[in-house]
């Protein structure tokens, strides 16, 4: 059988690892995929340096739009990154009938919805396994492995870059964000049994959908939590299958590379379905979506770490704790650090630790506020949410 022909827009990092590892695992992936992949045409402007790359046998353009208007090319990888340039090739490759396999993340942060729909009403195919989590099969892993759950929540180490900085600092208390910098250095966080990753969130509410991305304390005895370096994590909360861990090299030439050759993978796999009754990734139908709103930050629930730099002095714990009381904040715990002297006259002051219990984010704002008033709080006021991740 004829091997599906794919056309290459972009053979940077993440191009020449795909273009390597299909080469060079040629045989096992054919045998995977049941028919042949080869990558048959690359575009980049830099012509020369590509072809010296991929070789005398595959045919190298400077026009990224000649590889979509090539009739034997059934599939395109999209690597050139942005959401300018990169949307029109997309778009116009969906609209001449080719499937997409893409590694670009603001691509289809900014665009998805509006792809995914041409891809649906063309009956073709956008792969983008490379575009979340690097190397780490999270995207299959939801679409098989896990469909037969409720997805609850998605909370993952979606950067390696940042967990590296995480890690240094904690490792080795170097200064790079002031916060983080004095969480680590003091060493609250892990006296009290966490530590602080960069997490991105999703959890479904009955209220809505939360977003977000942020520092949070999760306990030291997480598997997650011990994710260090450049390393991703993604851990998924299923209603029949309880939590699941996905890790891995969240970037890189080859281990991004592994994932679009799965794509490829899957696409060729599926080339000759009847596309009326292909279930596209994620089963995404754009007809019928949910109209589950994105939660505001102020309508997110979570507990709190709270590190308050106070005059030691009687009666500032009471009027602390007596806020947080009146807006309804319970308490999980209280550390009090010896007091030392920060001026002349022997004037001290101490840091004053609080863990809450769970509470709407704009409650603790207004809260925080009052509390930034008070005349014993002599700094800016510390605050990082914490997840538990059961």
């Amino acid at each position: 059988m004829k091997p599906i022909q794919v056309g290459l827009l972009g053979i940077g990092t993440v191009g020449s690892g795909t273009f390597e590892v299909l080469r060079r695992n040629q045989a096992e992936i054919e045998r995977r995929a049941g028919r042949g992949i080869a990558i048959t045409m690359v575009a980049d402007l830099d012509v020369a340096r590509a072809q010296s790359i991929v070789g005398p046998d595959v045919q190298v353009v400077n026009d990224a739009r000649a590889v979509i208007a090539n009739s034997e090319i059934d599939i395109v990888i999209e690597l050139i990154g942005g959401y300018g340039i990169a949307k029109a090739l997309v778009l116009e490759a969906i609209a001449a009938g080719k499937h997409v396999v893409t590694a670009n993340k603001a691509l289809l942060a900014v665009h998805g919805t509006e792809i995914f729909a041409a891809a649906h009403a063309k009956g073709v195919m956008v792969a983008f396994e490379a575009a979340v989590a690097g190397g780490i099969p999270i995207i299959k892993a939801l679409r098989e492995g896990l469909t037969a759950n409720r997805i609850e929540w998605v909370a993952g180490i979606i950067n390696g870059t940042t967990n590296f900085i995480l890690s240094e600092m904690r490792d080795k208390g170097l200064d790079f964000d002031v916060v983080l910098k004095e969480a680590q250095r003091l060493g609250y966080a892990e006296q009290l049994g966490y530590r602080i990753k960069l997490l991105g969130i999703t959890k479904r509410t009955a209220q809505g959908v939360e977003l977000r991305v942020h520092p949070c304390l999760i306990p030291a005895k997480r598997l997650i939590a011990n994710v260090e370096g450049a390393m991703n994590a993604v851990l998924v909360q299923g209603d029949a299958v309880g939590s699941t861990l996905y890790y891995g090299k969240g970037a890189g030439s080859e281990p991004t590379a592994s994932a679009v050759i799965a794509d490829l993978v899957d696409i060729t796999r599926l080339h000759t379905a009847d596309p009326l009754h292909r279930v596209p990734h994620l089963a995404f139908q754009p007809d019928a979506m949910s109209d589950l709103q994105v939660l505001p930050m102020s309508e997110v629930v979570t507990s709190y770490y709270l590190r308050l730099r106070v005059a030691d002095e009687a009666g500032v714990l009471a009027r602390v704790t007596g806020l947080l009381a009146e807006a309804g904040i319970s308490i999980d715990a209280v550390l009090q650090r010896e007091a030392d002297q920060v001026g002349g006259e022997g004037a001290t002051s101490t840091d004053l630790i609080i863990l809450t219990h769970s509470t709407r984010e704009g409650e603790m704002n207004a809260v925080l506020a009052d509390m930034q008033a008070l005349p014993s709080v002599l700094a800016p006021i510390v605050r990082i949410r914490k997840e538990e991740l059961n």
